[in-house]
């Protein structure tokens, strides 16, 4: 695989609006396996990094797709630098274009190929996340009791947090946040927190389902957070609308009164 042809299957995942060169450098680097120049737009690859053999083209192409999700992601800025590169946004970007790539046949997710690695899956997932969940809601549920017991016998319930069980008061609250909107364990115990923190219960429901699915916990933050935008234009372009009713109903009375002004 030369680097006309990475260039070739980068496009075929999804077109870019900007026009980028794929290098080979012929060299092999400990630090990193490429690296994207967004003032060249050139997308850099070691290609001296990686075998000839099946696994080592993989990961050259994991690769290119990494540095073709910066040259995507600076397009989406109007090309320019970005003072950050490794933002959530670049995750989500990324983890949408191997999605693509794998539904294309262009990239193979390994992951499920490996029997060990998957019984290793299964058992973290079984028993250190969907578990560690379960611990952090059943503390929620703990808690709102101790809240309870704390008025009954006229103590401050964020004191007994502070200096009793000597935890995070946002800690302790999300844990209960975690009971109350009934959140599934299987998606772990941070992804547990980043879901109590979302206050609409729709949007809450659709992120959980996401993540349950299997979408990254950046794709589901920057689908959010675009929804959220899409929420804000709508209620200002129906505040728009409602004020130039009102602007329209002021000014036909505005001509009312000058009228009557007029004729006495």
């Amino acid at each position: 695989m030369n680097q006309d042809e990475v260039k070739e299957k980068l496009l075929a995942i999804e077109d870019a609006p900007l026009d980028f060169s794929v290098i080979f450098t012929g060299k092999k680097s400990k630090k990193v396996n490429g690296l994207y120049k967004p003032d060249l737009r050139e997308i850099l690859i070691h290609n001296k990094n990686f075998g000839i053999d099946e696994p080592g083209k993989n990961l050259l192409l994991y690769t290119g797709i990494h540095e073709y999700a910066h040259h995507l992601h600076s397009c989406s800025k109007g090309g320019r630098h970005l003072a950050r590169a490794h933002t959530a946004e670049f995750w989500a970007i990324l983890h949408d274009l191997l999605e693509k790539a794998e539904q294309k046949n262009i990239y193979k997710n390994v992951f499920s190929d490996s029997k060990d690695l998957e019984e290793l899956t299964q058992l973290i997932r079984k028993k250190y996340l969907s578990e560690n969940g379960s611990l952090v809601k059943e503390l929620g549920k703990l808690l709102l009791k101790a809240r309870s017991l704390c008025l009954e016998i006229g103590g401050r319930y964020e004191d007994y947090i502070d200096r009793v069980l000597c935890i995070p008061r946002q800690a302790a609250s999300l844990a209960v946040k975690m009971h109350q909107f009934e959140l599934n364990p299987e998606t772990g115990a941070d992804n547990m927190r980043f879901l109590a923190a979302i206050g609409n219960e729709e949007k809450r429901s659709e992120a959980e389902k996401s993540l349950l699915s299997g979408k990254s916990p950046d794709s589901v933050r920057i689908a959010l957070r675009e929804k959220d935008e899409g929420d804000r234009m709508s209620k200002l372009e129906k505040e728009k609308n409602r004020l130039e009713r009102t602007i329209a109903s002021l000014k036909k009375r505005l001509d009312e009164v000058e009228r009557e002004l007029i004729n006495g």
